[in-house]
């Protein structure tokens, strides 16, 4: 552990209440202090690069690997997301069929409900204490108006053959599990689970050191230089060249969009929370909610909540920052004090019992985002370079995905994984600035009116303005 700055513990702490409350003294550790050479070098100590680092020693115990990480382990989405580990995909059913055909879709969801499964084994199995509560996922309706949703959502769950792991839950079935002020009904997800990412990020990465990884933090990678039939891959970071004789992984997810090799193949977009402090029991008896399920809204800038471990509210909101000017990335960036206010008034409005002066945190972060919504698992057995990233918010299970996917390229496995269409996808280079900047702006713009003329005059968006057309995945 590297001499301790209270000021830098501060910093981190507050991040999120994930990373406040990991129950872990959150100073870095020691930077790369010398050039190495190790068999897998991984760029980014979240979720992407501490399962592939899991899973290559599962293959190969012997494996000399180093971590490299510009903060801490966590400081990314990994330590600032919602808490769902659900199966959800970046892309709908119905857009994956249209993309990928009927089969290939169908794989994609049987291998998210396996990855949330696998998550809970490992979780097991390391005796990881983790917060984790596995009783799906209720999407609901606050509107009748759009209670047809979750019909045609059925009709292509069965389509794929894989209904039995839904369920359409009208307004008494749904307030059974949760209630908020205008629910209409819901549809339930039935593998998802809600868990602490703060405390899975930080015991991953302590399981991951006992057996032998480095874990290099305050260490910034600069560029990644490919290999070839005489040379082996590197990665360039500010305090010196990593060697890496198998592999360099590149899983820094939203933070790649700074690096000058993917410029234009990501950007980072922007999501926000609020937490309550731990509510009383009259609240609790007022709200139900006793199993912990993962809840959202199906608007078009979702609403996400959890019910935490310690008895808090979390409520978060996609598509609450704006896209800053080619990808511009700031701390100062991640939460804006209008949102912030909006997000208090809308777990209100969920919740009448709660109060403005229970809210106890309030933060946000980078999500990564491709052009066409498909995350990108990339390895080039050439060069030896893997380049994993647009998980477009749903990374706590994709991560896992990716890491056994990786695994199975590195040691040139041919799996029914490596078979999924985001397998070695490029997805093409979103569009120069100014262009992207007006886009993104207008996008977000009109989600957020669309969504408020929705709920005032209950009337559902029709899927044909431009916006929407935009944004479709």
């Amino acid at each position: 552990m590297a001499e301790e700055s209270p000021d830098l513990v501060k910093y981190y702490a507050s991040r999120s209440y994930w990373l406040e409350s990991c129950g872990e003294n959150l100073c870095p550790r020691p930077k790369l202090s010398e050039e190495l050479a190790v068999d897998i070098a991984i760029l980014g100590s979240g979720f992407t690069g501490l399962w592939t680092a899991y899973y290559l020693l599962l293959q190969d115990p012997s494996l000399n690997i180093a971590i490299i990480e510009k903060h801490i382990t966590g400081f990314g989405a990994s330590g600032r997301n919602a808490g769902w580990c659900s199966p959800k995909f970046s892309l709908t059913s119905e857009v994956a069929i249209e993309r990928f055909g009927e089969e290939a879709a169908r794989e994609i969801h049987l291998s998210m409900y396996a990855s949330v499964n696998e998550i809970e084994r490992v979780i097991k199995e390391e005796k990881m204490n983790v917060d984790w509560k596995k009783a799906g996922f209720i999407k609901v309706s606050l509107g009748n108006h759009l209670l047809y949703q979750f019909e045609n959502e059925m009709k292509t769950y069965q389509k794929l053959g894989i209904e039995k792991y839904y369920q359409i839950l009208n307004k008494d079935d749904t307030k059974d599990r949760i209630r908020a002020e205008g629910l209409k009904g819901s549809i339930l997800t039935k593998v998802s689970a809600v868990l602490h990412p703060g405390k899975l990020a930080r015991q991953l990465a302590r399981i991951l050191e006992e057996r032998g990884v480095k874990i290099y933090e305050q260490t910034e990678a600069l560029i990644f230089k490919e290999g070839d039939s005489s040379n082996p891959p590197k990665l360039v970071t500010s305090e010196g060249i990593v060697t890496a004789n198998i592999a360099v992984v590149m899983a820094g997810e939203a933070y790649l969009s700074q690096m000058t090799q993917f410029r234009r193949h990501i950007i980072p977009m922007y999501s926000s929370m609020v937490v309550t402090e731990p509510l009383s029991k009259a609240q609790w008896a007022s709200i139900g909610w006793e199993n912990r399920e993962a809840v959202g809204s199906n608007t078009l800038a979702q609403d996400y909540l959890q019910r935490t471990a310690d008895g808090r509210i979390l409520f978060g909101l996609g598509n609450a920052g704006r896209y800053r000017y080619a990808s511009k990335m700031k701390d100062s960036f991640d939460i804006h004090d209008s949102v912030i206010e909006w997000l208090k008034q809308r777990v209100i409005k969920w919740f009448p019992s709660v109060s403005f002066n229970q809210f106890t945190h309030a933060w946000g972060g980078p999500i990564g985002v491709t052009s066409d919504w498909t995350p990108n698992f990339q390895f080039n057995q050439q060069t030896r370079v893997a380049k994993i990233f647009g998980y477009f918010g749903q990374g706590v299970s994709t991560a896992n995905l990716a890491g056994r996917i990786l695994t199975d390229l590195i040691y040139e496995k041919k799996t029914s994984l490596t078979d999924l269409p985001m397998v070695q996808h490029s997805s093409a280079k979103w569009v120069p600035e100014p262009l992207r900047w007006v886009g993104a702006r207008y996008v977000q713009s009109e989600i957020v009116r669309l969504d408020k003329r929705s709920d005032l005059y209950g009337i559902a968006p029709k899927g044909n303005t431009l916006a929407e057309r935009m944004i479709r995945h």
